[in-house]
């Protein structure tokens, strides 16, 4: 098999060493039974997530089972690899969460997800595609970026807290 010509994220490394294709890679829709995996790989991926709060196993749960978000899993054998959150307002898809087992990163895994999500949201009849990254989380903004997302730097994000902070 001839490697992938390109690169990744625009920063000169060759797309076929930055990520390398996993044949094994299966993704499917996550659903509320699998809410305990998901809060593991968060944990394991460093990810900081909210357990009492909005990411607790029966918000998510309840989150997963009457809305439109919805979390893919990708998986190598049975192994949980990874994890992509995604949800839409009928207009504009987001995909959030993003996390991939530390043993698994650079394999393709959050490639497939981000994706994975995009078919979903064009199925859906959505034509843009968004996400919100930490601006020192340089892993995900090259990753974004090789991926075909612009950085907007004329936009800023305000958020009001409703509820408690865990929320």
């Amino acid at each position: 098999m001839a490697p992938r010509v390109g690169t990744a994220g625009g920063r000169g490394t060759p797309a076929h060493l930055y990520d390398p294709p996993m044949p094994t890679l299966r993704i499917r829709r996550l659903d509320a039974g699998d809410v305990p995996e998901i809060r593991d790989l968060w944990d394991r991926a460093g990810l900081f997530f909210r357990p009492d709060g909005r990411d607790s196993v029966d918000r998510l749960a309840e989150e997963l089972g009457e809305t439109d978000t919805f979390v893919l899993g990708a998986y190598g054998d049975d192994l949980l690899l990874g994890v992509a959150l995604g949800t839409d307002d009928g207009r504009k898809g987001w995909i959030n969460r993003v996390a991939v087992a530390p043993e698994h990163r650079r394999t393709g895994v959050a490639r497939a997800l981000i994706r994975a999500c995009e078919e979903v949201f064009a199925d859906r009849g959505i034509g843009l595609v968004t996400c919100l990254i930490e601006a020192e989380n340089k892993p995900s903004l090259d990753l974004f970026e090789g991926e075909g997302y612009e950085a907007r730097r004329d936009v800023v994000y305000l958020r009001k807290p409703l509820a408690a902070e865990d929320w």
